[in-house]
């Protein structure tokens, strides 16, 4: 399948997120790590209150180390959502940004989608963020976590020019 990925500029609003926290290596999460924590996550959705996309998953990453990294799978959620953390979840606070956006589509290279939106903030003269979040997924909810070919909107945060 030919790599076709458009990409853009937009600005997301600052955010709290509710879910569950994985530590790992980049091995770790190659080999399925993240996966298992989207299914456990799936299955205590209904723990949570006030989401505010329930058809959305989201997969926010943050360095940590030099092999490893924070990820949180996890919903949005309203104040009301924001008061009752279940137990062993998270509350994040994501807050405003702007971010390059690019979908990933079934059937394409993971790596080149990334490749290809690092490629276009360079080009566009924007710079990464240097900020702890270095990326932002957000998955259909009703993707299976162990599809071998996901489908998912890829957002990496950047200072424009």
């Amino acid at each position: 399948m030919e790599q076709v990925n458009s990409s853009m500029l937009v600005r997301k609003e600052a955010a709290t997120i509710i879910g569950l926290k994985w530590e790992g290596t980049f091995a770790e999460a190659g080999a399925g790590g993240i996966r298992e924590v989207q299914t456990e996550f799936k299955r205590r959705l209904q723990e949570i209150s006030d989401v505010l996309h329930p058809q959305e998953l989201l997969g926010l990453s943050y360095h940590t180390t030099d092999t490893g990294f924070v990820h949180y799978v996890a919903v949005e959620v309203g104040k009301d959502g924001a008061s009752t953390i279940p137990s062993g979840m998270v509350k994040v606070d994501v807050p405003a940004h702007d971010y390059a956006k690019c979908s990933h589509v079934k059937g394409q290279s993971v790596e080149a989608s990334y490749n290809r939106i690092y490629t276009w903030i360079e080009e566009q003269g924007h710079a990464v963020s240097q900020g702890p979040l270095t990326h932002y997924e957000v998955y259909p909810m009703d993707q299976d976590p162990y599809d071998p070919e996901p489908e998912f909107t890829i957002f990496i945060p950047v200072n424009q020019k």
